[in-house]
């Protein structure tokens, strides 16, 4: 984590020496003459902590004091020459760290930045633990493809390397993209977020880079953009096929040279980021129909991970389904299960909008569905298909009543299959979709049963 220490003093002989002193101790100090161009250099440059003055011509320390926490929530250490215990009580209460008075003790300076920094890191370590909840999402699934998916990110997560991540429409590219930041070094500071596709053309460029105060109609104050505020962290560019061409060149040069100027600006910003990025778009197709800039995509393809189609896991349905009910009831909605033929009904549906249609799907049937139990009659409601027809079942009731549970159960899974087979003229891999189970489990289960295919 950069040290950056703004010193904001109306007298330069304490700039200087406070400045000299920060330096021997291997911190970055920013100096200012006046609260006014302090807040000016807050808007533009990343810093940590704020030595503030607090009697100075202008914009006196306590105002300055005021915008400084409620902007951008630094600590901040004033420093006086006519402290009284008003005025210390009354700058702790607007939110200041500690007050120091002149003349100055290094030492003391030195003790209370570093006490100031370690506090800072804290907040932000408790503010990331109160945005992530109780439990951080993970990869839900046990099939290969998952196992896969989970091992690539794995090896990729504790290095710098840049991420192309590829797949459909709610596949969850975002939560790959938030897992890798969560196990890299760079977890400690907030992964910064850009939706490139939500963004219009003519503002993306001061989303990205920032903008300085009078740059274009409307920017009445300097902002930071994305990459400002990823310093030292990751940027996720989601969507990265659906930037303009114009913004491509721009976002290829500062990948390329990790340095930028704000809109309307001349000073050059250097930052240490590391970019995630992700598309739901063939960007070799786009390449050749000219949508995309090729050497853009080979600097951001270093290490490329594809994230599968809901129906290439089926079998991860149940899981997702219950992980889904438990945070549905965690919320309120009621404690709900799912019947086996309901869930059934869920595995041989295609999903075309992957893990997020899912999750809606069963948000829909928790709140709609009127009994506690969700049966396959609510889920095909709401899904818009028809219920195949019930099997035949050739053992009467009063039969099957007669017997022990486990013969009882065995019986009628002998019959449920044999009719399954029939209907699908003894075809192992429609019969295994439609009942909801892998080709290999069933396969096992008829061998077990001594059902013979065809017979």
């Amino acid at each position: 984590m950069s040290k950056n220490i703004l010193i904001i003093d109306d007298e330069a002989s304490i700039r200087e020496s406070l400045a000299g002193v920060l330096v021997d101790e291997g911190f970055a100090p920013r100096t200012a003459g006046s609260a006014e161009e302090g807040l000016q250099l807050l808007a533009e440059e990343e810093i940590q902590l704020v030595l503030l003055d607090i009697w100075m011509p202008g914009m006196d320390g306590l105002e300055a004091l005021k915008l400084i926490r409620e902007r951008y929530g630094l600590p901040v250490i004033m420093i006086s020459g006519h402290g009284t215990i008003d005025t210390a009580v009354q700058a702790t209460r607007m939110g200041a760290f500690d007050f120091i008075e002149k003349p100055l003790s290094y030492d003391k300076i030195i003790h209370t930045v570093d006490k100031g920094l370690h506090v800072a890191r804290l907040e932000l370590e408790n503010q990331l633990l109160r945005e992530s909840g109780p439990a951080k999402p993970d990869i839900t699934g046990r099939t290969a493809i998952v196992e896969t998916l989970r091992e690539q990110i794995e090896r990729v997560a504790p290095t710098d390397a840049w991420v192309l991540i590829r797949g459909g429409h709610g596949t969850g590219k975002e939560l790959v993209a938030q897992t890798i930041h969560r196990r890299s070094p760079r977890h400690l500071q907030p992964m910064i977020e850009v939706n490139c596709a939500a963004i219009p053309e003519e503002l993306i460029e001061s989303e990205l880079f920032g903008h300085v105060k009078g740059a274009f109609t409307g920017a009445t104050e300097a902002k930071k953009g994305k990459f400002d505020q990823a310093n030292g962290s990751t940027l996720f560019l989601d969507e990265i096929g659906d930037m303009s061409l114009k913004s491509q060149a721009k976002v290829l040069r500062i990948l390329q040279e990790r340095k930028f100027e704000r809109v309307g600006g001349a000073k050059t910003i250097k930052v240490d980021v590391r970019v995630l990025a992700a598309t739901n778009k063939n960007l070799e197709e786009e390449i050749k129909k000219g949508n995309f800039r090729e050497d853009l995509f080979y600097r951001l393809n270093v290490v490329p991970i594809t994230v599968p189609y809901l129906r290439e896991r089926r079998e991860d349905i149940p899981l997702l389904v219950a992980e889904f009910l438990r945070n549905y009831r965690h919320k309120g909605l009621g404690e709900k299960s799912m019947s086996p033929a309901a869930m059934a009904l869920l595995m041989r549906h295609d999903w075309p909008g992957n893990v997020r249609e899912l999750r809606n799907m069963i948000e829909r049937l928790v709140i709609m569905s009127p009994n506690d139990v969700i049966h396959d009659q609510d889920a095909a409601l709401f899904l818009g298909k028809d219920l195949p027809p019930a099997a035949p079942i050739s053992l009467e009731e009063h039969q099957l009543h007669q017997l022990p549970f486990k013969e009882a159960r065995k019986a009628f899974e002998v019959t449920y299959l044999k009719a399954k087979l029939a209907e699908n003229e003894n075809n192992i891999s429609k019969t295994a979709e439609q009942v909801g189970m892998e080709r290999s489990h069933l396969y096992k289960r008829l061998k077990a049963l001594e059902i013979e295919v065809g017979k």
